[in-house]
């Protein structure tokens, strides 16, 4: 059984230069509003419906083409968020189930992808470990451009990055909901820990 699969230069790198830029210098991009698992880390995530996607689109053009590309056409809810790591940073073992704060009920994402949007030239450390029942079924080194796509009910972890630089990702769980799963879910709502003018950070739900 194959747990993951990956796709190498996944994009034009001009693509892949500008949607660096575009993420590092969006005003929602602070410390992580994910939790405690992401130790030292940064993005912002946005929830949304297939029936949101528009607005995604237009709130964040520069994720369109990845969009295009990454989302399976069988899964109707999504949890994107870009995710950087640098010098110190790891995530520990967890399952992903980011939308659990709207339904409660909710099962691990069908499947998730990952793009490797940055990566040191010399990394040491930053490695995704993929386990199956306690089981390791995968360890996976970032390559430049590399689209991959994992089983969503498997845990994961990201090694700590012991070398100076950005590791710089973006990941969409992918859920395939039930009805009256779905109707719990936002169409599109934005998470971010925002910089305030007083120096204060706080989390921030914005809804449309």
């Amino acid at each position: 059984m194959s747990y993951y699969n990956q796709q190498h230069n996944a994009f034009p790198l001009k693509y892949l230069n500008k949607l660096e830029k575009q993420i590092l210098a969006c005003p929602y991009f602070a410390v992580n509003n994910l939790n405690r698992d992401f130790v030292g880390t940064k993005g912002f995530s946005v929830v949304f419906q297939r029936s949101g996607l528009g607005e995604v689109e237009q709130r964040f053009p520069f994720f369109k083409t990845y969009l295009s590309v990454a989302l399976q056409s069988t899964c109707n809810a999504f949890y994107l968020n870009p995710l950087l790591l640098t010098t110190g940073s790891r995530v520990d073992p967890h399952i992903d189930r980011s939308l659990r704060s709207y339904c409660k009920t909710i099962e691990p994402p069908a499947i998730v992808s990952v793009l490797y949007v940055q990566v040191p030239p010399v990394l040491q450390g930053g490695e995704l470990v993929l386990r199956h029942n306690k089981r390791q079924v995968g360890q996976i080194r970032p390559q430049l451009n590399t689209l991959l796509y994992f089983q969503g009910d498997l845990t994961h972890s990201v090694n700590e990055v012991t070398t100076p630089g950005t590791r710089l990702s973006l990941v969409c769980e992918q859920y395939s909901l039930s009805e009256t799963e779905l109707q719990e879910i936002p169409e599109f709502t934005l998470e971010s820990r925002a910089i305030q003018s007083k120096g204060k950070r706080k989390r921030v739900k914005e809804s449309v």
